[in-house]
């Protein structure tokens, strides 16, 4: 009888924590999108000048959408670049982001059609963490937090607070020096403006050969081994975690690789967190249009079959390069029997 009850009242335990765990995850995931798939403009900036018209496509491509900005810091103020080098001639966040899409905004806010905020997912990727970027970058939200979605802080880390929904949606990754700036210095009741993302979990390696076969290897639970905070609410992965080595060493697409992909999305989404994968792109040479190789499957048919698994799996934020491509891809529901119908060389060859 002590047998029973003792394994009865451990099945109760988990039993509750599953119920918790739904209780709290579900809402969260729903606010992005409905929980379907979102298109995220990764690099969504001018590099050095060139390809200044990144953000007008992106914009384009219909609501929503993600826009990735990495940011660094020059004459004062936060700015839009792939570098913490800066030189000073490069734009500034307020004016190539927040002022280019402020009519959009505004008709949003106007329109008041709050079924289909946020509209934009802003993704901050820091190239630089000194505190002065990040508390410039924290005055700009501040100036624009009218647009933004925020929640109170609560003593407790771990109690979610309910989002304030408004058209944009603020991301921004990892780092410590992040959750305390923007996190753990805000008295109980300020309003959070920015979210971060979860810390992937400690992969203890000697060699970088052991570190990306453990990155592909590990179970997802030892990979995200905490439960969201009310300033952690996201997962940023490279496809490393799913193929082993990331795109440039990407074969066939497997039902190994597919099982991977949902395991890794299914544990994000138990715990309650959105879930994000980049770089998915697959171009030729003569197709780049300042796209990093270290991105590219080596051909769209390539992309396509990953493109279709992650959808499939519902990632959450799907970064890609080819911003038209996905976009049309997302769009033509593209059958998800792509794979299993065309047995080939994945790379389209």
């Amino acid at each position: 009888m002590f047998f029973s009850d003792r394994y009865t009242i451990a099945f109760m335990k988990l039993l509750a924590l599953i119920t918790i765990t739904a209780a709290f995850a579900q809402p969260q995931l729903d606010f992005l999108n409905h929980g379907r798939p979102v298109l995220d403009a990764h690099n969504c900036y001018p590099y050095e000048g060139q390809w200044a018209d990144r953000i007008d496509r992106a914009l384009k491509l219909g609501f929503p959408v993600g826009i990735e900005q990495d940011i660094a810091w020059a004459n004062g103020r936060p700015v839009v670049t792939h570098t913490s080098k800066t030189t000073g001639a490069e734009p500034t966040l307020r004016d190539h982001f927040f002022e280019r899409v402020r009519p959009i905004v505004e008709q949003a806010l106007k329109d008041n059609d709050r079924a289909k905020w946020p509209i934009i997912i802003l993704h901050f990727d820091f190239k630089s963490l000194e505190p002065e970027t990040l508390r410039g970058v924290w005055q700009v939200l501040g100036e624009y937090e009218s647009w933004i979605t925020t929640a109170p802080q609560t003593r407790d880390p771990h109690k979610l607070a309910k989002f304030d929904k408004k058209p944009l949606l603020v991301l921004t990754e990892d780092a410590d020096i992040q959750e305390e700036i923007f996190f753990k210095q805000l008295k109980a009741g300020e309003r959070l403006r920015v979210f971060g993302s979860a810390h992937t979990g400690t992969i203890d390696a000697k060699t970088r050969e052991e570190r990306v076969h453990l990155m592909a290897t590990l179970p997802p639970e030892a990979l995200l081994p905490e439960r969201p905070t009310n300033f952690r609410r996201w997962w940023n992965n490279s496809w490393f975690e799913v193929e082993e080595g990331g795109q440039t060493k990407a074969g066939d697409w497997t039902a190994a690789g597919n099982a991977r992909l949902r395991a890794l999305v299914g544990r994000a989404h138990k715990l309650g967190y959105w879930i994000r994968f980049y770089t998915l792109d697959g171009f030729e040479e003569s197709e780049n249009r300042g796209w990093e190789k270290g991105y590219n499957f080596g051909s769209r048919a390539a992309a396509e079959l990953r493109w279709r698994a992650a959808l499939d799996a519902g990632v959450d934020l799907i970064a890609t390069d080819q911003y038209e491509d996905l976009a049309e891809f997302i769009k033509s529901g593209a059958r998800k029997n792509v794979a299993a119908n065309h047995p080939r060389d994945a790379r389209g060859h």
